[in-house]
């Protein structure tokens, strides 16, 4: 049950974004810059979709993991193989090396920005990113521990249908963030 007096058929964020329309513009810009613009990042719009759903499950925001997951499911053709495993390990899988030593860094950035050691971000440049990808990788889980509080913060509604899951998903990685917000019927 929400804190506050949310609008109704919108879950997580998107209720927030309905209730707060003045705080939902710059941090919609935001997601949209982070997770779904082409030019802003090397890494792929899945790769940090996963990074997104990753931090997400580290901080438990059930919400954010499953609907980012969802989306990254459909970044990266579909198969929801990886998303799980990464959820449930970001060592084992089909990873590369890259995001392998990224997700390293997301999870110590979770845990708190100066966990993060100069020999990680090293670590991370052997494995093949670069300072640009890691640099963008420290943003995103920034950014997603922050909106995972919000969400939770506020108790929003996370639907227990993973129908829900797959058309935010679906409708996400097609359109990006700065659509028509969902609505749950």
């Amino acid at each position: 049950m929400p804190h506050i007096d949310l609008p109704a058929g919108y879950p997580g964020i998107r209720s927030l974004f309905m209730y707060s329309p003045q705080t939902a513009l710059p941090l919609n810009h935001l997601v949209q810059t982070l997770l779904w613009n082409p030019d802003t990042s090397t890494l792929t719009p899945g790769e940090r979709e996963l990074i997104a759903t990753y931090t997400s499950s580290l901080n438990q925001c059930k919400y954010c993991a499953t609907t980012h997951g969802a989306i990254a499911k459909y970044q990266l053709g579909g198969d929801d193989t990886l998303v799980k495993t990464v959820i449930s390990d970001s060592t084992l899988g089909n990873l590369s090396g890259k995001m392998k030593a990224l997700l390293s860094i997301a999870a110590k950035v979770q845990d708190s920005g100066r966990s993060v050691s100069i020999s990680d971000v090293q670590h991370a440049i052997v494995a093949g990113a670069t300072e640009k990808e890691v640099h963008d990788t420290v943003l995103i889980t920034a950014a997603f521990c922050m909106f995972n509080r919000y969400v939770d913060g506020l108790g929003t509604w996370a639907p227990d249908n993973p129908e829900v899951y797959e058309a935010i998903g679906k409708q996400r990685a097609a359109e990006g963030y700065m659509t028509k917000p969902f609505v749950v019927q």
